[in-house]
């Protein structure tokens, strides 16, 4: 009495995974000798008759041996519309190596961010828009207090009544400020 080999073993024998050898056991394309190892010679045998063949060898198995031509009686008509070239595609689907590309377009714009991002070259928005706000107050504030800085300078220049020309200087700093703050500027 002969002793077979393991599955893995045989695996190795036939240039497979063990994975696919217990998955042949398992499938019923070979069977163990009944302390379950296997012999190689007639588990060789079973695996070529019982596996089936690539496309190409069934194709050429079911073809006939000789090709005849039929010619039509009469010839097609003419198509009204050029022929158009149909894509690759399945209809409203994306293939495998277009995903692919899209997915690394993707990484790689995200890496570009990244890199920006650490090289400190990107401004968060939020900070960046509060930012000019607190700019924009300020300056407002600074326009608002001006009249009262300079408007007893001016009035004694001008020799007018001081009060006089606060009250004006405000107003027109005012009216100024109010339509500079109808300017709506984007920040996207």
């Amino acid at each position: 009495m002969t002793m077979g080999l393991s599955i893995r073993a045989y695996a190795r024998h036939r240039g497979v995974s063990h994975v696919a050898v217990k998955k042949a056991i398992d499938t019923g394309r070979i069977t163990p000798l009944p302390d379950g190892t296997i012999d190689p010679q007639a588990a060789d045998a079973q695996w070529a008759q019982n596996t089936l063949q690539p496309r190409r060898a069934a194709a050429a198995d079911k073809a006939p041996a000789t090709k005849v031509r039929v010619e039509p009686a009469t010839p097609p008509p003419p198509r009204e519309t050029p022929e158009v070239a149909t894509p690759p595609l399945s209809a409203g689907g994306t293939s495998l190596l277009q995903a692919r590309t899209v997915n690394e377009v993707l990484k790689a714009q995200l890496n570009k961010v990244e890199l920006a991002h650490r090289k400190r070259e990107l401004v968060d928005r939020a900070q960046a828009v509060a930012h000019v706000f607190k700019l924009a107050r300020i300056e407002r504030d600074a326009w608002l207090n001006w009249p009262a800085r300079v408007s007893g300078q001016m009035a004694s220049t001008l020799g007018v009544d001081p009060h006089t020309m606060h009250v004006a200087l405000e107003a027109a700093v005012r009216e100024h400020l109010i339509e500079l703050g109808e300017l709506r500027p984007r920040v996207d």
